[in-house]
């Protein structure tokens, strides 16, 4: 009966003790418990490009060491399709993520985001079927868009941020295009290129016609490659990556690496995460 009365005696100053707290809780208005602060990952930046005429907003993630490790420099990745609502979130978790202590699959970067104004515009060169002209009315301003990035873009970058001389594209579908394409003419323009599910379909496949400098043996700057498609996907963005692969391997040019991955489950919506995840995993393993 002791040990009865003692455990009452407790359960009712514990009793009481909740109550107390409830009533506290009950009393204060949501407002005087919380403190809200913007939940920031970057900077939003909106910049005029003269080469393309207009105003291009510009998503930016910096490492989490960033404002601490202020003498280090860090590599850049360069994705399009990178406005908020777009890949830019995912993708840079992503990124984190993988750089973090405990994982260390990648080095700390930064990612950089350009937001879409018209993909169809800047994804595509000019093609010469009338079908795709007719339904694309915009398209053809790839060149543009291209030197925007390499005129504009990275330059604005470089002297913004603190960065290293390493870059590296991510493009999928129409952007998986345009990064074949800036690799084909262009390749000084990035390190590393991640081409997911490329839609080489454009113009009855004519960049796949092509015999772009970098796969001839005197080209002797070092690229890595990493293509991926869904298995999901139609057979021809099957066939097309694949024959990209095909033709990048194939090559007499020993300084490029090339990784081709072939996603089973995945479909032409899903597959770009995952597919980042394995292409940054194989391209940095390639580099250490």
């Amino acid at each position: 009966m002791k040990y009865f009365g003692i455990f009452l005696i407790i359960f009712a100053f514990t009793t009481q003790g909740f109550s107390q707290i409830d009533l506290l809780h009950h009393d204060t208005q949501p407002s005087e418990m919380a403190v809200t602060v913007p939940f920031e990952i970057g900077d939003r930046v909106t910049m005029y490009s003269s080469v393309l005429d207009e105003d291009r907003v510009i998503n930016v993630y910096l490492p989490n060491s960033y404002s601490k490790a202020t003498h280090k420099d860090y590599p850049v990745i360069y994705l399009l399709d990178g406005a908020r609502d777009e890949d830019f979130i995912h993708i840079s978790g992503l990124v984190q993520f993988a750089s973090f202590l405990w994982i260390d699959m990648v080095p700390e970067s930064i990612v950089v985001g350009i937001a879409n104004i018209d993909r169809k515009r800047d994804f595509t060169f000019p093609p010469s079927v009338a079908d795709h002209s007719q339904n694309f009315p915009t398209a053809g301003g790839s060149e543009k868009f291209i030197n925007f990035i390499e005129m504009e873009l990275q330059p604005y970058i470089e002297k913004s941020y603190r960065t290293t001389r390493t870059k590296t594209i991510i493009g999928q579908s129409l952007g998986g295009l345009l990064a074949t394409e800036i690799l084909f003419t262009k390749p000084h323009l990035f390190n590393n290129y991640l081409i997911v599910s490329p839609s080489l379909w454009w113009d009855e496949e004519a960049i796949l016609k092509k015999q772009p400098a970098i796969i001839h043996a005197n080209y002797k700057v070092a690229k890595n490659i990493f293509i991926a498609v869904g298995g999901q996907e139609d057979d021809v963005m099957k066939r097309e990556a694949k024959a990209l692969y095909t033709l990048l391997q194939g090559s007499e040019n020993s300084a490029i690496t090339t990784n081709f991955e072939l996603f089973e489950e995945q479909n032409h919506a899903d597959i770009l995460h995952l597919a980042a995840y394995k292409g940054l995993q194989t391209i940095f393993k390639k580099e250490e």
